[in-house]
């Protein structure tokens, strides 16, 4: 007959066994220590080193959970400084565009100043015919902000150009540097007269032309030229340029002048058109 633990030995004839064997090891250890002597050598000889290293192994457990912990948490503090940085970068971008905003504005009411006896609105540029240089372009004011055709532009602190077209919300401007426009002006103290001619090809190089100047005329490099109280388009005073150069033409009878424009016409973006006119003309 075959024996089956698992049917004839029942669970608990085997805890009192255990129980009972428990008992017995420990009422020997307890009144013959040294029976059982043997047995603690053995079991410290094996049982020691295999706790050590249980320990050792849960102390580096520790160690790398910690290390573990501390990436965890360095990761989590690079992604919120990112963050952080990211909201300073974005801070420091509007800050500056609110510093240029109000730059602006300033240059503006120092332009204003310069010619207080015209009423003037400022314009923004948003639009621009040519690539370069800004010869025609489009301003966000027009026919509902008293804007019309005829209206001087300035800019920087100068004449920037005129208003040829007119519409309810916008206006076209040709500035004095255009193929087309031409400017009389005066020149230096004496109000000597000349013909400012618009010219992108001369502005490559950086100036533009002042012709049909009196021979006699006594001009020097440095003379402002401002706009002439004859001219029928541009109102009195306004500056033009300087004189950066000076050369004799060949029929000896008038002279011709290279002018440094005051106005940097690559960058506009803002601008002054005055609301008063000589006349109401066609362009």
């Amino acid at each position: 007959m075959k024996f089956d633990y698992k049917k004839d030995l029942s669970p608990k004839y085997l805890l009192i066994a255990l129980s009972v064997i428990c008992i017995a090891l420990t009422i020997v250890s307890a009144f013959f220590p040294d029976i059982l002597k043997p047995v603690r050598e053995v079991t410290g000889g094996v049982v020691t080193p295999l706790q050590q290293g249980v320990n050792d192994i849960g102390i580096w457990i520790e160690d790398k959970m910690q290390v573990f912990g501390d990436v965890k948490e360095l990761k989590e503090e690079n992604t919120r400084l990112r963050g952080d940085i990211t909201n300073l970068q974005n801070e420091l971008g509007k800050n500056e565009a609110e510093l240029a905003e109000l730059q602006h504005l300033r240059d503006l009411y120092d332009l204003d100043e310069l010619y207080p006896d015209y009423e003037k609105t400022a314009a923004r540029v948003f639009s621009v015919n040519s690539s370069g240089w800004f010869n025609e372009f489009y301003i966000d004011k027009g026919l509902n902000d008293d804007i019309y055709e005829g209206c001087n532009v300035i800019c920087d602190d100068g004449l920037l150009g005129i208003v040829v077209e007119s519409y309810d919300n916008y206006a076209k401007v040709r500035a004095i540097i255009d193929d087309r426009a031409n400017v009389t002006g005066e020149i230096g103290s004496a109000g000597y007269l000349c013909n400012v001619e618009g010219s992108l090809q001369t502005m490559d190089n950086g100036y533009l032309l002042a012709t049909d100047i009196d021979k006699n005329a006594i001009i020097s490099e440095g003379d402002k030229i401002i706009t002439s109280s004859v001219s029928d388009r541009y109102l009195y005073g306004i500056t033009i340029g300087y004189i950066s150069s000076i050369e004799q033409d060949s029929n000896n009878l008038t002279q011709t002048a290279h002018i440094t424009p005051t106005v940097n016409f690559t960058d506009i973006k803002d601008v002054l058109v005055i609301l008063d006119r000589k006349q109401e003309v066609n362009y």
